[in-house]
């Protein structure tokens, strides 16, 4: 009998420590596979370039998302130079309006629109007014996707000089994928134009 229970002690100490190696070799491979896939990942964001004799280069990637709200302004104040700085020459108007058409969705087709329709652009022409836009803040709020666009725009005239303060406010959505007509990957949505105001109105001297 007591040979017996020696036995059965025995083979449950003998499944007991299999049991426990099995688990703790679980346990070390989880972890070397953890700290592989860490170590893959890490490799990655290194890259080498060659420098012009041929020596490689170790660079460093960094998370886009670090810097994604430099992006997102870069793209606003893009995306506003290229819709408020225009020149008298219907070439010139064409290319930055369909340049700023890949930064926008339609809300920015509807402005576009409302000003041919008005004659904005026909009015450029036959003065041949020059249109300058600065950049003087502009306003993020990433956890909304929301901005608004402090500038200052100036439009000058062969009669005058006018200068004017534009605020806008839109939304932005990220894309996929990148382009060379949206390097940023960002769409701004529900644009729409808050203030574009006279501020000050110069003369010019007609004999000049």
């Amino acid at each position: 009998m007591m040979m017996i229970k020696s036995i059965e002690s025995k083979i449950r100490l003998a499944t007991f420590l299999s049991l426990g190696s099995f688990l703790l070799c679980l346990a070390v491979v989880a972890t070397v596979s953890f700290f592989a896939y860490r170590y893959v990942k890490d490799s990655r964001k290194s890259i080498y370039i060659l420098d012009p004799s041929g020596t490689p280069i170790l660079a460093k990637q960094t998370d886009v998302q670090l810097n994604r709200a430099a992006e997102y302004r870069a793209h606003i104040a893009k995306f506003h130079s290229l819709f408020f700085s225009l020149v008298p020459d219907d070439k010139f108007i064409e290319y930055q309006m369909k340049q700023a058409m890949y930064l926008v969705d339609e809300s920015g087709a509807l402005q576009y629109n409302n000003l041919k329709e008005k004659g904005f652009f026909t009015s450029i022409l036959s003065s041949s007014a020059v249109l300058t836009l600065r950049t003087d803040s502009i306003f993020l709020d990433e956890k909304r996707m929301y901005f608004r666009y402090y500038g200052t725009q100036k439009i000058d005239r062969r009669s005058s000089s006018i200068t004017r303060s534009l605020i806008t406010e839109g939304n932005l959505v990220d894309l996929e994928t990148r382009s060379d007509n949206n390097p940023h990957a960002v769409l701004i949505t529900r644009w729409k134009t808050l203030e574009n105001r006279d501020i000050s109105t110069i003369e010019k001297n007609a004999f000049q």
